[in-house]
């Protein structure tokens, strides 16, 4: 077996799953090691683990956002099989099917999530993982401030984010903080996935859209759609925009919002990879108009 089948079978063993036979590795995913494990009944599960845990209770809060997406807001997630300090067992999906339709119903599946769990305060019960690195949830009354602070500037504490951003971008995305609530709606918090790309999206075995890998708390619903629209979804997706606005009334200029919502995500991948596909120079390139002006005074 290969070094990574290796791992997530001592993991699975190790938390008392002794009746594996067999890991087979699964790409896709950018901060775990992973597969899909055979068992000696024949049946299977999907596994998931880090070479070195990023903390105890990853897994942990990872289930329990599987489970608040499921029990508040109504959105198919895998069952949760083992959660522990390493590894984290979950049902089997199956790949997303071809046809629109699936997006479509995944539009319906997202505008219930949003429109049904909306909530007075931005923030989350505790603080959760995107990928390997902490998720801020800290309560918040005023959405541009949660949003300024725990999911813009909050990387500059990265020392990747300060090796490839300098202090005229940090002064630059400190003048987009201050003029958010210009740039942005003053919409209300809701449940959210929080990392909600292509690669996240499954299906069940019906055929019907689920999420995983969620990083969830209570935000803007665009969070969300900045993900799916900034990262290369299928060509089917462009149903899943149109009816997701046609459901939650959603105006015509979110198209121009998306840049800088997702900056919060570009802001992610360099702070946790050597190579970060480009994401740099686009956070460069979304942070030029804000090149120039006072500079916010931010401790």
């Amino acid at each position: 077996m290969t070094a990574a089948a290796d791992l997530l079978l001592d993991r699975l063993r190790r938390a008392g799953m002794t009746d594996v036979v067999g890991v087979a590795p699964t790409t896709g995913g950018l901060a775990a090691t992973a597969g899909i494990a055979r068992r000696a009944d024949g049946s299977s599960v999907f596994v998931k683990t880090f070479a070195d845990p990023p903390s105890a209770d990853a897994f942990q809060r990872e289930a329990a956002g599987l489970e608040a997406l499921r029990g508040l807001g109504g959105l198919r997630t895998p069952e949760v099989l083992l959660a522990d300090e390493h590894v984290l067992v979950l049902e089997v999906l199956a790949p997303r099917p071809a046809a629109a339709s699936f997006w479509t119903d995944l539009a319906h599946d997202l505008a219930r999530l949003h429109t049904t769990t909306v909530h007075h305060r931005f923030g989350w019960d505790h603080d959760n993982w995107l990928g390997r690195r902490r998720q801020v949830n800290t309560w918040t009354d005023d959405g541009f401030a949660f949003f300024a602070q725990h999911r813009l500037l909050r990387w500059f504490g990265e020392p990747r984010v300060r090796a490839a951003l300098g202090p005229a971008d940090r002064a630059a995305l400190e003048r987009l903080c201050d003029r958010l609530p210009e740039l942005l709606p003053d919409a209300p918090a809701c449940l959210t996935h929080g990392d909600l790309w292509t690669q996240n999206v499954l299906s069940t075995a019906e055929g019907r859209p689920a999420v995983i890998d969620p990083a969830v708390s209570f935000t803007w619903a665009e969070v969300d759609l900045a993900h799916l629209w900034t990262t290369a979804p299928p060509p089917g997706a462009s149903a899943f925009f149109d009816r997701y606005a046609e459901l939650t009334g959603l105006d015509r200029g979110w198209r121009d919002r998306m840049p800088v919502l997702q900056l919060r995500q570009h802001l992610a991948v360099i702070a946790q990879f050597d190579d970060d596909w480009g994401a740099a120079d686009t956070v460069r390139a979304t942070l030029a108009p804000f090149r120039s002006g006072p500079r916010a005074q931010r401790p």
